[in-house]
Order: structure tokens, then sequence, then C-alpha cells
């Protein structure tokens, strides 16, 4: 009798090779979604690490607030200065010298910080951002200003600030904003005692600053901007000669 042959059928072979086809293709299919599933997950943590830096840095900018007298002048320097307390407070400018920068954290020299709410990307919204300057005395505040001018609301004779510029050198603190604005706490004589109001035209500082923001879309996945709230301690006469 004959004995028959080890051996593989052609058809045996097409199945086994096809068989490991599809666990290749399988396997390959679970690595890519794991990957892209860890680049998605990477970047939302990346997300929620600026937008909680951001936060903190908001904070200390106006946690740093100091009372600076600014000297004031229309005439490019050449008639009387007006000596104002270096302060812009407005529904979406603001404008300070603070102890605490981007560069230095509160280790640095002091800065005049401008913070402005503009359009966001793609008309979607809108970002608040903040600029820089190094902070060199009161003549040095004094060139933002324009001279002083009657508000015909309040009545008073308040300073004329220049406008905020946006530039490559503007720092985002909030993107993707359905609403930003500022409120400034006035003291007030009892029984009210305060009250928030939209625009500062006082000839002092507010005892405490406001900026409310709401996120253009609610997820809660991702740390979204908050409003926040940080009262100013150091509030004193702009008569008196505190800084150089």
């Amino acid at each position: 009798m004959k004995r028959p042959r080890a051996g593989v059928t052609l058809l045996e072979l097409l199945i086994a090779v096809t068989l490991l086809s599809l666990l290749v293709a399988g396997v390959l299919t679970a690595m890519r979604a794991g990957l892209t599933a860890l680049s998605r997950t990477n970047a939302r943590v990346i997300a929620n690490r600026k937008a909680v830096g951001a936060q903190r840095i908001l904070e200390q900018q106006l946690a740093g607030f100091m009372p600076v007298i600014a000297e004031c002048n229309a005439a490019g320097g050449q008639g009387p200065f007006t000596r104002v307390p270096f302060f812009q407070g407005e529904t979406q400018t603001m404008r300070f010298v603070s102890t605490y920068s981007l560069g230095d954290a509160s280790r640095g020299v002091p800065r005049i910080l401008e913070f402005q709410v503009i359009p966001g990307e793609n008309e979607a919204g809108v970002r608040l951002i903040v600029n820089e300057h190094f902070y060199t005395g009161g003549l040095g505040a004094g060139r933002f200003c324009l001279g002083m001018g009657m508000d015909a609301l309040a009545g008073l004779a308040i300073p004329q600030f220049t406008p905020v510029q946006t530039g490559p050198g503007s720092f985002v603190l909030a993107d993707k904003l359905a609403s930003c604005r500022m409120m400034y706490r006035e003291p007030m004589p009892p029984p009210q005692l305060e009250r928030w109001v939209p625009r500062w035209v006082q000839p002092y500082w507010p005892t405490a600053i406001r900026i409310e923001m709401t996120p253009l879309e609610a997820d809660p996945s991702k740390v979204l901007p908050t409003s926040l709230t940080m009262p100013v301690f150091v509030n004193k006469s702009n008569m008196g000669v505190y800084f150089d």
C-alpha cells in the first residue's frame, strides 16, 4: 500500500494567509485607535494646563496691582503736567502697573499691563489679551496719557489714554469666549456701601476688579475660563508721592 504524503493544499494556504492578514489588520487598527486616543488625550491635557496657567497668570497680575501716579501731558511734555492716578478702566480695556510680569513673574521690575478684549480667531467669539511695557516712572507712564478730558456722564475731568495696540507680543490670556467684560468696585456711603460699575472715572483706584468671562462652548471635559474677582488692597491718595 502507498503511504500518504504530508502537506497542505492550496486552499488551506489561502485560508491561513487570509486569517493572518485579518489578524494583522486588526492589530494595526487597534494600535492606530490607541495612538489617536493618546494624542487627543495629550492635546487635551496640554490645553487644560495652558488654561490653568493663564488663569493663574491673570490672578497674579491683578494681585500685583501698584498705585502709580502718572505725569499726564497732552502737549508732548512741553506744557504743565497733571498728576493723575495711572489707571484706565473700561468695559473691554484696562491699563495699570503691576509687580507681576510674564517673563520674570514677581522677581522682575514692574510692568505696565494693557488688557484688551478683541475678536477671536475666524470671528468666533472673543479673546482676552495682555501687553506688557516696562514701567520707568511717572513720566514713562504719562506717555500713555493724551491729556485730560471732560466726561459728560460723570461731569469730571478724566485722563484720556492711547488705544491699546495688538501685535505679535500680545499674550492670549483667555480664548474662545462668548463674552468678556471688566467691572470695577466703587465704595459708596451707607446703606449701599459699594457698587460695581463698567467704567471707572473716579480720581482714585477701585477697591476690586472683576473680569467676567463666559466660554463659547460648554465642554465639561475641558478647563474653561472662569470669572475672576480680585480685591485692590493698596489704595492711596493721588496727591501723595509714592513712586519716582
